[in-house]
């Protein structure tokens, strides 16, 4: 369509992806759609009507310079009309191709302060998500200070349809937090107080949706992720933010319009600020988008296709071994040798691969707060670790050790004598967070030491498995060496990447699990490297249970580490949940089993018995879920793994609602499967035990599952197939 302001029009349709971009008579580069469906010629005319909206919005990328005006409708901490990010110029755009898929970089640059902003949109075949990242050079002749930088930015996000935000906008995000993580939650615009005040007039209000982080625990309090859908139009954005320290999402308006901008650190939420010298450079941190219908589970689908893609190849999620980890509702941090033969014994007899030794072992008593050297205790290892290791390895499995490297206790004699400079540095002094001090990965020194560690585990202590766990947060940052303490606390963030990769380059078969205080860094710059990650500390099996159902949304089944720990007390239904709770995941096993009965311990061997029956499929399944998304408070819950013909659901029924005293679920089966299909259903786990329990009927007509559970907490694995 044409339109007296737009000199060119750039239309692009990619993996189910339609784009629109136009570069105006005063030649900027604007984005008008990003969706799953085609840009009406009615939307493309409104968007194009007022030259004054034109001007002021719809910029690819807000990157924001100290000392320039802001001109424009602002109001308040908004990431919007962002100087020189309105002011920058169309130069060049590239359409490429590469392995992964098709490739645009958009070049444009500002004469006044000399900014050249590269933007790549990397599209991955087979999904409907692209990678984005922009690269700001300042090519000018004067030091210039980053205060903000998009990786991905668009305006116009409620524009298709005709309804009014109010009513057909929803956003989707994961509240998380220790032993919390997991919690998604649907929302309304007005819900998060964005509600249409002026319906004839411009949206304009201070008031912004902010989803963010700062610090080095990186989803402490959200997930770096979201959805967005448009119900009338039924279509949807979501994204995840791939970085592993500070970032931050915002919804807001501008000019009629609601806008999503996403970026890692930013001035106003991070303290981060970075000084350009001339001819220097600053690449944002990375992001993915994608686009759908308005389904969450089709877009956690697209999602999950995507995470696989950009994730290291590595035998651990092609195999998906079951673990035994000692730790939780088991040993807690208190390992012997005495304690770990029994257990070991049992771990092999119940058909777990890898065993690991956790927290504790490398000091006698009390060892929190002298933490950093990682030598083995011979007060709890007296014949050393590696007689224990050895015996690991004596019964079929590959030993494992925790780890927390990125700290040193304060009572720790390495730390006592170790330079400042080995540290965080805020106000001239090494920052403290529960009794340890955070190293800085920037100092070559401190990449020596903890490369020492590594290398004697694997290879004097012969570890296969490293729990690296984290437990602390140093705050917004460091100023040592750097223009910020927020640009202090992204280069050591960056250079911690760096030197996972270099661990996985020398030792390619290690497995290394990412822990931090179970699941407070859930974030894809790690997860595209680490093959496996705790979930979460929850030591109550029925709150795990809302967890592991959700925990699909937020990494991909085959790395996502659920906790299965019979209690000493339990019963056999008991056994059953914690065991229902990982086996569409990744088993981490833990519990007394050699104290359990040997009717529990036969409950577990036969869940991991089918476990490795079924983790071939699970490795390329997508996630479902049925009834809706977990709540901590729901009665019913059920999370479904998907292959193009065979479905896996986990069913459970828990104590949570005293005036809900349903025994019954229905479980639709329409979604899981395309076309018109034939299904059965069967009970997969347990197989004999405890069937008079529950009753389950397989309504054809209506394709729902109904299942009758005749005790307050039970859970079940169900099979369905279709033909």
């Amino acid at each position: 369509m044409a339109s007296e302001y737009i000199n060119q029009w750039i239309r692009i349709e990619e993996d189910g992806i339609y784009l629109v971009f136009g570069v105006t008579k005063e030649n900027q580069l604007k984005l008008f759609h990003f969706s799953a469906k085609p840009l009406s010629e009615q939307e493309e005319k409104k968007l194009t009507e007022n030259e004054t909206f034109l001007r002021e919005g719809f910029q690819l990328v807000q990157v924001n310079f100290s000392g320039y005006n802001r001109p424009y409708e602002k109001h308040g901490n908004k990431h919007i009309v962002t100087a020189p990010g309105y002011m920058l110029t169309f130069v060049d755009m590239k359409d490429e191709r590469n392995e992964t898929g098709r490739v645009l970089t958009f070049i444009q640059k500002d004469e006044e302060t000399g900014a050249r902003v590269v933007t790549t949109w990397q599209f991955y075949q087979g999904t409907t998500t692209i990678r984005m990242q922009s690269e700001v050079t300042n090519e000018g002749t004067e030091v210039q200070t980053l205060e903000y930088i998009s990786s991905f930015y668009y305006l116009g996000i409620e524009k298709e349809g005709e309804m009014s935000s109010d009513d057909k906008m929803q956003l989707t995000f994961a509240h998380n937090g220790w032993q919390k993580e997991m919690n998604f939650h649907t929302y309304s615009f007005p819900a998060l107080g964005l509600p249409q005040t002026q319906p004839t007039v411009y949206q304009r209000t201070s008031k912004t949706i902010e989803l963010t982080n700062t610090g080095n625990w990186s989803t402490k309090e959200y997930l770096p992720m979201g959805y967005l859908s448009n119900e009338e139009a039924d279509t949807a954005i979501y994204w995840q933010i791939e970085h592993n320290g500070s970032w931050h999402a915002e919804i807001s308006d501008q000019n009629d319009h609601f806008y999503l901008a996403l970026s890692g650190p930013t001035e106003v939420q991070s303290h981060w600020f970075q000084n350009l010298k001339p001819g220097e450079s600053f690449t944002t941190v990375p992001v993915a988008v994608g686009v759908s219908d308005a389904d969450f589970a089709n877009a956690i689908g697209q999602l999950t296709k995507y995470r696989r893609m950009i994730r290291r190849v590595n035998k651990d999620d092609e195999n998906l071994p079951v673990i035994f980890n000692d730790y939780m509702n088991c040993l807690f941090g208190d390992p012997t040798t005495e304690k770990e033969l029994p257990l070991i014994d049992a771990a092999a007899e119940a058909g777990c691969e890898y065993y690991v030794i956790d927290a504790g072992w490398y000091a006698p008593g009390l060892w929190w707060d002298s933490v950093g050297e990682w030598q083995e205790s011979r007060e709890r290892f007296p014949g050393g670790i590696k007689e224990v290791t050895d015996y690991i390895r004596g019964k079929g499995m590959v030993p494992g050790v925790w780890l927390e490297l990125e700290v040193m206790g304060i009572n720790c004699e390495k730390a006592k004598n170790a330079p400042d400079d080995w540290f965080f540095i805020r106000h001239g002094k090494r920052v403290f967070d529960r009794s340890r001090y955070q190293l800085d990965f920037r100092n070559p020194a401190v990449i020596d030491h903890v490369n020492e560690v590594i290398d004697r585990v694997v290879n004097e202590y012969g570890v296969g498995y490293i729990k690296m766990d984290y437990n602390i947060e140093p705050g917004i940052g460091t100023e040592l060496d750097a223009d910020s303490v927020g640009a202090g606390l992204l280069a050591h963030e960056r250079a911690y990447l760096a030197w996972l990769d270099s661990v996985f380059k020398k030792y390619p078969d290690l497995v290394i699990e990412n822990c931090s205080s179970g699941g407070l860094r859930i974030d894809y710059a790690l997860l595209s490297r680490y093959s496996i990650q705790s979930t979460s500390d929850q030591e109550d099996y029925q709150n795990y249970a809302s967890i592991a159902v959700n925990a699909p949304a937020g990494l991909t089944p085959e790395q996502a580490a659920v906790w299965s720990y019979p209690q000493r007390n339990g019963d056999k239904e008991e056994t059953i949940f914690n065991m229902v709770n990982a086996m569409l995941l990744r088993i981490h096993q833990s519990g007394h089993l050699a104290e359990l009965s040997p009717e529990r311990v036969e409950l577990v061997k036969e869940g991991i018995s089918y476990y490795k029956e079924i983790r071939s499929d699970i490795k390329k399944a997508l996630p479902d879920w049925p009834i809706g998304l977990a709540d901590t408070r729901a009665t019913f819950l059920c999370g479904a793994l998907k292959t193009e013909n065979k479905a896996y659901l986990a069913v459970f029924r828990r104590d949570k609602d005293e005036e809900d005293d349903r025994t019954m679920v229905r479980i639709p089966l329409t979604h899981l499967f395309e076309g018109e299909k034939k299904l059965s259903v069967k009970l997969a786990y347990p197989q004999e035990a405890m069937k008079e329990n529950v009753e389950y009927t397989y309504e054809a007509d209506r394709k729902v599952l109904a299942v009758d559970f005749k005790k307050k907490v039970m859970a079940r694995i169900f099979e369905v197939t279709a033909e």
